[in-house]
């Protein structure tokens, strides 16, 4: 099928913490969402993943990005520098999952034009209504 056919969105959660990447994954399985995600345990292999490189198959379009800020190699921030460079990902819709309460935190990434920043001490009740608000997000939204 034509990638610009398809409308199937794909999820790729850039996350190191295996405890927090199967949150997510129960939260899907609770909202009934089945898109495909695929996990990158850091900034370095998500990019992999977008651009098909060193073994890994490109992620197809459209794609969503949930994305930890404190990861080894390359952090979420960083990432996110060299995906706004990158013109064939650039425009690419991204929420950050995280710990971090830090402003400049919050500051930097909205400056990267992220979709959203939710701090993952709000996981449980809170998480469920993230996650919900993500599926009719996609839902509504066309992508780039």
């Amino acid at each position: 099928m034509d990638n610009q056919l398809n409308k199937t969105v794909h999820v790729l959660l850039v996350e190191d913490d295996d405890v927090d990447v199967m949150a997510v994954k129960r939260a899907f399985n609770h909202h009934r969402i089945a898109n495909p995600v695929t996990v990158a345990k850091d900034g370095i292999e998500a990019l992999e993943v977008l651009r098909g490189e060193n073994g890994h198959g490109k992620l197809p379009r459209p794609y969503l990005i949930l994305l930890d800020l404190n990861m080894p190699r390359m952090g979420g921030l960083e990432f996110l520098k060299e995906l706004r460079k990158d013109p064939e990902h650039n425009t690419a819709i991204v929420f950050v999952l995280t710990t971090s309460k830090d402003d400049e935190d919050r500051l930097e990434a909205y400056a990267s034009h992220v979709a959203g920043y939710i701090v993952k001490s709000n996981f449980g009740t809170g998480f469920m209504a993230v996650i919900d608000m993500i599926d009719k997000y996609w839902r509504v939204i066309e992508f780039p």
